[in-house]
């Protein structure tokens, strides 16, 4: 069994954080590790707060964990604070820890900021030691000053990132209008990962990204490519939300188109 380590932040309602990222771990049949990087006062409807988890505790959580255990892929998720972000980057380099799929959490899915300061510059000197960074649209324009609104300008996106030093960027096109477009770049090629949208309340899409990445993250430790391995996380995504309500009438397979 395949051991995956979340940083990440508590979503009390289970549907996104690192509860949502062990549930993940345990349905892909990966053992699940984890490190509270910042604690969150929420529902699955909006955040009321967030207290960052002191950077000394966070590197305290992982270190005792790799005292114990072999692990295989790490995901990042909400880190809450500059100093977690330093934190995250300095655990992988001292550790040597590898398959690391990084998920910049910037917002809530309800609007609620999750990371203020100077934690933008503190990414991308992270994006050096990630295999896969998997921003929205709003985390792409951030990191890279681009207005990121279709899909050519999520390409843009993802090759700078890929600049910045991340092995591969999964740029995720949810808020796109039609269907739903993500951009996967691994500084060769381009390929969409495409799927028709669900329909729900607003909730049914609380903690997507955390989802899509954890899911990721285990397909990694699998030894799986980075292509099949966001193939596989995006189908896991779909019979997630499909089980929390989620609707549509078409097909729900999820499938890649090469780009030129």
């Amino acid at each position: 069994m395949k051991t995956v380590l979340t940083i990440a932040g508590s979503d009390p309602s289970g549907w996104a954080g690192l509860q949502a990222d062990l549930s993940v771990f345990a349905s892909l049949g990966a053992r699940g590790l984890s490190a509270v990087a910042a604690l969150t006062a929420q529902n699955c409807l909006e955040v009321k707060a967030t207290f960052p988890v002191p950077a000394s505790f966070v590197k305290q959580q992982v270190f005792a964990l790799l005292d114990e255990f072999k692990v295989d892929a790490v995901k990042i998720g909400m880190l809450g604070s500059t100093s977690n972000i330093k934190a995250a980057a300095e655990i992988i380099r001292s550790a040597k820890l590898h398959n690391i799929v990084l998920d910049p959490v910037f917002f809530s899915t309800s609007g609620y900021p999750l990371m203020k300061g100077t934690g933008v510059a503190a990414y991308k000197a992270l994006l050096s030691f990630i295999t896969v960074v998997t921003p929205n649209l709003a985390e792409a324009q951030a990191l890279t000053g681009l207005i990121v609104n279709d899909v050519e300008s999520m390409k843009e996106a993802a090759r700078i990132l890929t600049g910045l030093g991340a092995a591969s960027a999964l740029v995720k096109g949810g808020h796109l209008k039609g269907e739903a477009v993500d951009v996967l770049y691994d500084g060769k090629a381009y390929r969409y990962l495409c799927t028709k949208r669900l329909k729900g309340d607003n909730k049914i899409f609380h903690g997507t990204g955390c989802i899509l990445s954890s899911a990721l993250a285990v397909g990694l430790a699998k030894g799986y490519s980075t292509g099949r391995s966001a193939q596989d996380a995006k189908e896991h995504l779909i019979e997630t939300l499909k089980a929390r309500g989620g609707r549509r009438q078409t097909n729900t397979s999820a499938y890649f188109t090469a780009l030129g």
